[in-house]
Parts: C-alpha cells; structure tokens; sequence
C-alpha cells in the first residue's frame, strides 16, 4: 500500500466528479478485461478506502508508518548534514504536506513545491503552511505523476530535492521505477538529489501480516475496491462473492495482493461484463521490497549517487538521501 496520498487524492479526484472521465472508464475495462485480472491501486481510495487506510496504519502488524516515522525522529539533524540547507524541496504525492513541514526547521527550504493530483486539496493545505512558514516561498503544483509531467520555469533549476517518503516507489515495477527515478535525474543539476522512503526486505511472516492483520481491516480495505468500482463503473460486483488474498512473493520480492472468487460470478457494466470462474483472481496491488544494496544500485542505474541512508533499529524500513552529482 502506498505512504503517501498522492494515489488517494488521484482516485478522490474522479470520486468526487459528476460522471467518471472516459479515460478511467478505458483503464478499468482494460484491467477487468486483461487474461489476467488488475485494477490500479489508486482505485482502493474513495471515502471509505481513505478512512480503512488511516485505520491500516495504526494496526499493530502495520509497520510502515510508525517505523519512517521514528527513522526522521532520530535522523533528522544526520539528514540535514547531509543535504545542506536551501534550495527547493519538491514534495511528490504532497497530499497534507505534512511530512515535508517537518523537515523545514532542519532544511530551511528557500522553496517548497508540493506536487499532487489534487490541486484544490493541496492549494488548501498550503494556505495554511504558508501562515506558518511565511519565509518560505510556496508554489503547489496539480500533477499526475503516472503520467509524462515536468516542472515549470518557477520552480528554481538549483538545488532541487525530490522528496518522496512512504514507500510509494514500491508500487511501480522495477522497470518503471528506474524509468521514475531518471526523469528525477533529468530534472535536477549537479547540486540537486532525493530523498526517498523504501520499504526494505525482511521475514516474511512480518510482511504477510502487514497486508492481512488479524482484525481484518486490510481485507475491507481491498474488498471496498469492488464497491469503488461499481461506482465508477456502474459495474455490479458484490463483495460478498469475493475473498481478500496477500502474500510476499520470495522470488519477486514484492508483496501482492489479490482479490479471489469464491464462486463462478459474471460481473456485468454498460458496454461489458466479465466470467469469473471460482478460484480466479483480480490482482489489486503490489509492493515491492528491497534491500539497501538494491536499491541503491537502482539510484546509480538512474544517475544519483552519493547515498546516505538511515533504518530503524530493526532495518525493517529505510529513508535514503543520494545526490546528482
């Protein structure tokens, strides 16, 4: 599951429209339709998917959270050694901005550029930030960054750090995660980096609890995908006929999470229907795990290099600083 709201705030944005855009319609269809079933995780986030992910994360097998949380608690002073002071920080999937007010005592950003789908949202929360920081020159940008985005001429070419907490870059493929990193790259010069959380590899019995706790939250959390997608859709799933599914694939390193038939089922929408048979599945997430080693070598791949990194006292998590040098 992503750390971050930058997917919430996408799937909230076509929510809370009065008819859902033909693209969506397009890229659900084409998910539903493939020989092997997948939606986009970002789907998970209507109102109810929001409020079972805030729940999610203060779940006792829930770690993610927490442990980046404690990693900038400790680290933070050692982090800013490392960064140095000024410059802009560019908050990719911004969402309250939150995390980011917290690095701007030990940063000292001269430019804050928070970066999220939902222009409206973010505008508000910067509005507030900006009371606070009246210092720091602010400028909120709405953009998908699932698709081709670049950065306007006002945000400062110098001295750019690409700020992405949460584990989000566990979504993406490997591949399109290199492809994400490089288009950081590109957009900064020689005194620019990232700071990025990573969800790190560890037992697997810690990670397979992590994505199906014993309360069942997680579970609701996949299974309110259906009900979003009825409503975009104006498909007819019913929850009922489907089970929850998630487990850490050793060999991909990633969890994955599914939602399986409990039933031969026909689900039906305007202009299309589908034929499940029992036991076949809709595949609704992944989320890849790394190590340091790995994932630092994806940053070299992309052109950073430079890395600092700092983990908990477990090493279940890490927040890695590489520079563009």
């Amino acid at each position: 599951m992503p750390e971050s709201n930058s997917l919430a705030n996408t799937a909230n944005s076509v929510t809370n429209t009065r008819s859902t855009p033909p693209h969506i319609i397009r890229e659900l269809e084409n998910g539903l339709l493939a020989d092997a079933a997948y939606t986009s995780p970002k789907y998970f986030y209507d109102a109810v998917g929001s409020v079972l992910f805030e729940a999610i994360c203060v779940l006792p097998e829930y770690y993610p959270t927490r442990t980046e949380s404690e990693i900038f608690t400790r680290h933070m002073a050692d982090m800013a050694q490392s960064i140095g002071a000024g410059g802009s920080l560019i908050d990719l999937g911004a969402g309250n901005c939150a995390k980011a007010a917290r690095l701007f005592p030990v940063l000292h950003p001269d430019q804050y550029v928070p970066i999220d789908i939902s222009v409206s949202h973010l505008q508000d929360a910067v509005r507030r930030l900006q009371q606070r920081f009246p210092h720091i020159e602010m400028t909120a940008l709405g953009l998908d960054l699932a698709q081709d985005w670049k950065l306007p001429a006002e945000v400062r070419r110098d001295q750019r750090l690409f700020f992405y907490p949460g584990s989000s870059i566990g979504n993406f493929e490997p591949e399109e995660a290199l492809a994400f990193l490089c288009h950081l790259r590109a957009a900064c010069d020689r005194t620019g980096g990232i700071l990025i959380g990573v969800d790190l590899i560890k037992d697997k019995a810690l990670l397979d609890a992590a994505y199906d706790d014993s309360l069942g939250v997680t579970a609701a959390f996949n299974l309110n995908l259906l009900r979003h997608i009825n409503h975009l859709l104006h498909a007819d799933f019913d929850v009922r006929q489907w089970q929850h599914e998630a487990f850490f694939n050793t060999e991909k390193s990633r969890i994955e999470m599914h939602l399986r038939a409990r039933e031969d089922i026909q689900v039906s929408w305007p202009g299309g229907q589908r034929n499940f048979i029992k036991g076949e599945h809709i595949h609704t997430e992944n989320s890849y795990k790394y190590s340091i080693q790995g994932f630092n070598a994806l940053l070299a791949d992309a052109g950073f290099s430079h890395s600092c990194h700092w983990t908990d006292k477990n090493e279940w998590f890490a927040v890695i600083h590489a520079k563009a040098v």
